[in-house]
C-alpha cells in the first residue's frame, strides 16, 4: 500500500502527540514515534536528558514533529523550573544538530507556547503577534531558549516552525479536562477576578494546524496557534458552566491558587494572554470550531481514549 511519506513525532502518546498522530494516520502517512521508552523499534528510544539518540530515526523522512517536554502544571521547584527547561532544549537541539548534518534534512516542527510574549500580553489594542516581542518570567525565558536552541537546523537553510500554543481544548486532557468535573458539580466559577485573557485553541484546530505547518512548504518560523477570537476567564467559564447546565459561581480566588502553584498560578492560571493568529489569519486557515461556544461543544462530543 503506498503512503503519503513517514514522520517522525516526538511525545507521540500525550494528548497533542496522539491526535495528530490519528490525523496523520488517516491522511496516509507513516509514523515513528520517538519515546523515553526502552526498547522501541529502529532506534525510537531516546534520552535527551543524557542526550542519548539513534540518528537512523530521522532517515527517510519528511517531516519531525517535536513535542514532548516536562509537563508545565505543576509546582515550580528549583529542580522542575531544570527539568522543564532543560527537557525542551536539549531535546530540541539534539534533533536540530542531527537534521543539520542531513543533505536534506526535513522540516522540524517544534511546539512552544504563546508564553514566549509573557504573563501579561493583553496589548493595548490586543494586538499580540508573532512579531512582537518576547515578554518576561521563566515560561518567556524558556520559550525563548526553547526556540533558540533550533537556531543550528536554521543556519544550514533548514525549515523551522515554532507552534506558540495556548490553552488546548479537549475532553481528553489538559485544562478542560480538569474542569469538567468541578463544573459539572456545580462548584464552577472564574479564576481571580475573572478578567484575565484567555488565548485558546480547539485540539481540532490545532491538529489542523499542525498538519498544514508539515504540508505547506512555506511556512517556516512562529506561528500563533490560538482561535482568532480570545475571551476573558470569566467568560470561559460562564461558556463551560452554560455547556454543562450548571451554573459558575464559585469564584477560584486568586491568593489561593498563589499559595497553593506559586508562580506557576501567575503564569498560567492568571496569565493575561491576549493574543491574535494573525499569520494563520493571512494564510486564509479555516478554524473548525473559531468561537467558544461551538469548541465545548465539539470537545464534549469527544470519543474517550481507547
Amino acid at each position: 500500500m503506498n503512503h503519503r511519506g513517514t514522520i517522525v513525532v516526538s511525545g507521540a502518546s500525550g494528548l497533542i502527540g496522539s491526535a495528530l498522530k490519528c490525523s496523520l494516520l488517516s491522511r496516509g502517512y507513516l509514523v515513528r514515534e520517538l519515546s523515553r521508552k526502552p526498547n522501541l523499534p529502529r532506534g525510537q528510544s531516546w534520552d535527551p536528558a543524557t542526550e542519548q539518540m539513534d540518528a537512523s530515526i530521522l532517515e527517510d523522512t519528511i517531516a519531525v514533529v517535536h513535542l514532548s517536554g516536562e509537563p508545565i502544571a505543576q509546582r515550580w521547584t528549583f529542580a522542575v523550573r531544570q527539568k522543564i527547561l532543560e527537557s525542551r532544549v536539549k531535546s530540541t537541539a539534539m534533533l536540530a544538530k542531527n537534521l543539520a548534518q542531513m543533505d536534506s534534512p526535513p522540516p522540524l516542527i517544534v511546539a512552544s507556547g504563546i508564553n514566549y510574549y509573557g504573563a501579561s500580553c493583553s496589548g493595548e489594542n490586543g494586538d499580540i503577534t508573532e512579531s512582537s516581542q518576547s515578554g518576561t518570567g521563566f515560561l518567556a525565558s524558556v520559550c525563548r531558549e526553547w526556540e533558540g536552541a533550533a537556531q543550528p537546523l536554521i543556519n544550514v537553510g533548514g525549515r523551522v516552525v515554532f507552534m506558540r500554543t495556548g490553552v488546548v481544548l479537549s475532553a481528553q486532557g489538559g485544562a478542560l479536562a480538569k474542569l469538567l468535573l468541578p463544573f459539572r458539580l456545580g462548584f464552577g466559577g472564574p479564576i481571580g477576578h475573572g478578567q484575565q485573557h484567555m488565548s485558546w485553541i480547539a485540539i481540532s484546530d490545532l491538529v489542523s494546524a499542525y498538519v498544514k505547518a508539515i504540508e505547506d512548504g512555506s511556512i517556516a518560523g512562529p506561528i500563533n496557534a490560538v482561535s482568532p477570537n480570545s475571551i476573558t476567564n470569566k467568560a470561559f467559564t460562564t461558556a463551560l458552566a452554560r455547556s454543562l447546565f450548571r451554573p459558575a459561581i464559585l469564584p477560584l480566588p486568586a491568593f489561593l491558587l498563589r499559595v497553593v502553584f506559586g508562580c506557576m498560578a501567575k503564569e498560567t492560571l492568571l496569565a493575561d494572554m491576549n493574543v491574535i493568529p494573525q499569520r494563520l489569519l493571512d494564510m486564509q486557515f479555516e478554524w473548525q470550531t473559531p468561537d467558544i461556544n461551538s469548541a465545548l461543544l465539539s470537545c464534549l462530543k469527544e470519543r474517550p481514549n481507547g
